[in-house]
């Protein structure tokens, strides 16, 4: 999800449900030693619960990094063990460390040392040749020596080579199933299964087998309403009132206006919107609209507000025309 759960789709993310668990973007080791850490680590309270992702295989980088992030506000720091990108690999990061479980561990053990954040996990099936009902056992018997308790399982092999991270996405098997085996056999364990779950009607029914988490990336940034306006009610048994979408879009203007007070642009904040409407009458107009604005230096949050005004008339011009 990297260039796409920044603070500010998280922000947006959070104004629809108040329980889910969000997801920064990953962030390398090195950058946060390094780096701009507003830039890297900057975030409102209003967004946890709010888990850092990191990437990196040096223990010591590792514990400097997940320090930096428990100073900088965070209570969960996760390794990805996961990202096939040429980037990533080329880094000894990522899901090239499925081959690797006991550095995996002593990664995890070092960061571990920050003793006011938790540390967590999210880790393919198995990479490349790997036999994954041998691979993912033995993994997963390492990250709890270390003291993880909470890994997420992406449910298909990464292809290392020959395959791009886009298709890592989509080609390789779901194997929901072996992430159920490891529920039964690792119970001190909270696996999430991720993966291929396209609704929140999906996710539901994978929490009524034996998972005990359920993590919805593309799905929910395409079509954030339709999978997370439910989740607190369904999933976090909180059935508090939920806002429209349009009153979700309101619940925006205030912090683009303190952005574009700041120096940025709406473009920032908007692009992460485009699916609000997705499935609803006016949708394309919402996403030309944005989209529009976007390619616009000047543009204004009273420009936002009036693609807003017009979004409530044509959603009550087609339900007059319903009734």
């Amino acid at each position: 999800m990297m260039a796409w759960t920044d603070r500010h789709c998280r922000f947006f993310h959070r104004q629809i449900s108040q329980h889910a668990l969000l997801y920064t973007e990953m962030v390398t080791a090195a950058a946060l030693i390094h780096g701009d850490l507003d830039r890297l680590l900057g975030y409102s309270q209003a967004e946890n619960p709010l888990a850092l992702q990191v990437g990196g295989s040096a223990p010591d980088a590792l514990f400097a990094a997940t320090k930096i992030a428990a100073d900088a506000g965070y209570r969960e720091v996760n390794l990805n063990c996961g990202c096939p990108s040429d980037r990533v690999q080329s880094g000894a990061f990522g899901a090239v460390l499925m081959k690797s479980p006991e550095l995996v561990a002593e990664c995890l053990a070092a960061m571990a040392d920050v003793h006011t954040v938790e540390i967590t996990v999210k880790c393919r099936i198995g990479v490349d040749d790997q036999d994954p009902s041998i691979i993912l056992p033995n993994f997963l018997e390492s990250v709890s020596r270390a003291g993880v308790r909470r890994v997420t399982i992406h449910a298909r092999k990464a292809w290392l080579e020959g395959l791009s991270p886009k298709e890592n996405r989509d080609i390789p098997p779901l194997d929901y199933d072996l992430v159920e085996d490891m529920v039964a056999a690792f119970p001190t364990l909270h696996i999430s299964l991720n993966g291929g779950v396209p609704t929140l009607d999906a996710a539901c029914e994978h929490l009524q087998g034996s998972v005990q988490g359920v993590m919805i990336g593309r799905a929910a940034y395409h079509d954030p309403y339709n999978i997370l306006a439910q989740a607190d009610a369904r999933v976090f048994d909180d059935a508090h009132d939920i806002p429209d979408r349009h009153r979700v879009a309101d619940a925006m203007v205030d912090y683009i206006e303190n952005h574009i007070l700041g120096g940025g642009r709406l473009h920032h904040i908007t692009r992460h919107m485009l699916g609000l409407y997705a499935g609803q009458p006016g949708a394309r107009h919402w996403r030309r609209s944005l989209s529009e604005l976007g390619a616009q230096d000047d543009a204004t949050p009273r420009d936002f507000m009036n693609v807003i005004a017009q979004m409530r008339q044509l959603s009550n011009a087609a339900s007059e025309g319903e009734t």
